[in-house]
């Protein structure tokens, strides 16, 4: 059995029971407000500690990062040297991870269509898109060009570039798509059991991008079981109950009604996973 554990936003920790993945890396969730004010903030680093012995995090291989926004990778640094794990991600990423001390030959720089091989885990990079930008988040494609060294402002954490991961361990496959959106005809002849499938934007969405998005996703990979990723509010701290992101940015229970709907429609099976839970799959 694939134990994974989902942390919020698009953090997920896969284990085999021998090797243990990490797919992004943020547990911190500073505030909106300090987001907004530009305030310059550093990793929790009691917290990743409680995270990481509770969810006994001891065997972690390596840590992958689809892009270099703070929910996505602020913790990525710490918790690569914690465990001795190495990173892989863009060059943005590479840069959060000098910048947060992590040896350079703990650092892998990924292409489009890498592979890798870590134990039994077969990972597969594909390019992907970002959500549509925002007044919050108007920075995508713009690369991290130096090493971001912590305290920082949460705005110094550029998208650098978007990209997807998919997963084979044995016959199971599995596909993280973080962002809402997608690149037309990018999973053509990729099937997936699983698909963890980020929906922030889905609210806001018209029925022309809402159905093409669909069409290139869970229809393409004819997935099984469909499990959102991204709808947690990423500014409120783990250690509370969780919610939904605020209704001035995404309506998260409209989130749920379509996706839900679109799964009730096409026989798919659906899952809300809550954060800091694990599900065998």
């Amino acid at each position: 059995m694939l134990k994974v554990t989902f942390f919020g936003t698009t953090t997920l920790l896969f284990d085999d029971g021998t090797d243990q993945i990490l797919f992004d890396a943020h547990f911190t969730r500073p505030s909106l407000i300090k987001y907004i004010a530009g305030a310059k903030v550093k990793t929790n680093t009691r917290l990743c500690d409680k995270l990481i012995r509770i969810h006994h995090i001891d065997r972690l291989r390596a840590i992958f990062i689809s892009h270099t926004h703070h929910d996505h990778v602020m913790d990525a640094p710490y918790v690569a040297n914690r465990c001795g794990a190495t990173i892989y991600g863009s060059s943005s990423a590479k840069n959060v991870a000098i910048g947060g001390g992590v040896p350079e030959d703990r650092i892998e720089v990924f292409q489009d269509e890498s592979e890798y091989s870590i134990g039994e885990y077969k990972i597969r990079i594909l390019k992907s898109l970002h959500s549509k930008p925002t007044k919050l988040n108007d920075d995508l494609g713009v690369p991290i060009e130096e090493p971001l060294v912590q305290p920082a402002s949460l705005r110094d954490y550029k998208e650098g570039g978007s990209y997807d991961f998919y997963i084979e361990h044995g016959e199971k496959k599995i596909l993280i798509r973080p962002s809402f959106n997608y690149i037309e005809g990018q999973l053509n002849g990729i099937k997936a059991d699983v698909l963890f499938l980020g929906v922030a934007g889905l609210a806001k969405a018209d029925e022309t991008m809402e159905t093409a998005f669909f069409a290139e996703t869970v229809e393409k990979t004819d997935a099984h079981l469909v499990i959102p990723v991204h709808w947690d509010n990423f500014f409120a701290p783990l250690q509370k109950p969780i919610e939904g992101m605020p209704k001035v940015i995404e309506k998260t229970d409209v989130v749920f009604h379509k996706l839900a709907g679109y799964c009730e429609a096409h026989d798919v099976d659906y899952l809300i996973q809550y954060p800091c839970t694990s599900i065998g799959i």
